[in-house]
């Protein structure tokens, strides 16, 4: 209750502080709606569509080969972020229902497990990396913003938690044992030997990934395009309200956004990224009124849509699946 609470909070001061007086200053400004590029809206929509199918190819490329069809993988994902939008804290139930499903689909749990957090972990390096070189381009353009700094740190941050999870699951695996070994003989119901699996078998894949070039190759493209299709479906967003901005800043404010979204307060960064993205546009240029449009119609695609879609693709993933048939669509004896 208290971090639901502390997430209301939040969310309706950043709501009320930086959203609304935005969208009252776009209320004088409602004959852009009659001005509105149908073209560029559709271009929105479906660059949103290719970021969360490439999301899905990335998991695709870190699962083994007993990997489940694209067609449920995407559903997967479908679901996955709808959880992540309604509850507070979807970083730790997305990730969880992902396993779940998953594993229903016949991926052994420690290697669904190895998924979601490669997936997670390798996906923020790479937004933060291509971030950090998006601001370095920026800064002769625009100048430093004070928000720079923050994203600095966080990004820091982030590299030396990955950097320590790697060595631990590496060259520091039989620390990493003897302590899980200590959890697990004051765990109830859990044996030590259970987590001393799991931590060898985490730190088998780690080490087969390290040796796989050609996947952390492919698993880097998915993840880039990821989010690259998702800022250009911000593009578009802001385009169809008449503004064509530089690709570069749009991209840094769209980073920072999400960079700060990372704070598991509100659901995938409800009001945070509104706010952060909002302020920053207008800060490039973008005139308030095309910003708060084109970012509301952008998060009504990005953050809203996928929640019923999601909903019908877990029920649809929860639906029994019929008795397959061998290759050829020829019955098999006995049928």
């Amino acid at each position: 209750m208290l971090r639901r609470g502390a997430a209301l909070v939040v969310l309706i001061v950043i709501v009320e502080y930086l959203v609304v007086p935005r969208l009252v200053g776009a209320s004088h400004h409602l004959d852009l709606l009659g001005r509105i590029r149908p073209g560029w809206l559709v271009a929105g929509i479906v660059l949103e569509a290719a970021s969360l199918f490439c999301y899905a190819l990335l998991t695709r490329t870190l699962l083994p080969h007993d990997r489940p069809r694209l067609s449920r993988l995407v559903r997967i994902v479908l679901a996955t972020t709808a959880l992540e939008h309604v509850v507070p804290a979807g970083a730790v139930a997305g990730p969880g229902l992902t396993v779940q499903l998953l594993h229903a689909e016949g991926v052994a749990p420690a290697d669904a497990a190895f998924l979601v957090v490669t997936e997670a972990t390798g996906s923020a390096i790479v937004l933060n990396a291509m971030l950090w070189i998006a601001l370095l381009v920026s800064i002769p353009l625009v100048g430093v913003r004070p928000v720079y700094l923050v994203v600095a740190v966080l990004g820091l941050v982030a590299m030396l938690l990955v950097a320590a999870l790697i060595y631990t699951f590496t060259r520091g695996q039989e620390r990493a044992v003897r302590v899980v070994r200590w959890l697990g003989d004051h765990a109830p119901r859990v044996g030590a030997d259970q987590f001393e699996r799991a931590v060898r078998r985490v730190g088998d894949s780690v080490s087969q990934l390290g040796r796989s070039p050609d996947v952390l190759w492919r698993g880097t493209l998915w993840a880039a395009l990821n989010w690259l299709l998702d800022a250009a479906s911000l593009w578009a967003f802001v385009a169809a309200f008449g503004y064509a901005m530089r690709p570069i800043e749009l991209f840094v404010a769209y980073g920072v956004a999400y960079v700060l979204a990372v704070i598991p307060v509100v659901p995938a960064g409800l009001g945070v990224v509104e706010a952060t993205t909002l302020s920053l546009l207008v800060g490039f240029g973008v005139p308030p009124s095309v910003a708060t449009f084109g970012v509301l119609a952008w998060r009504l695609v990005n953050f809203w849509l996928p929640i019923p879609i999601g909903a019908a693709a877990y029920v649809s993933l929860r639906l029994p699946r019929g008795r397959r048939r061998p290759s050829g669509g020829q019955p098999s004896l006995g049928q």
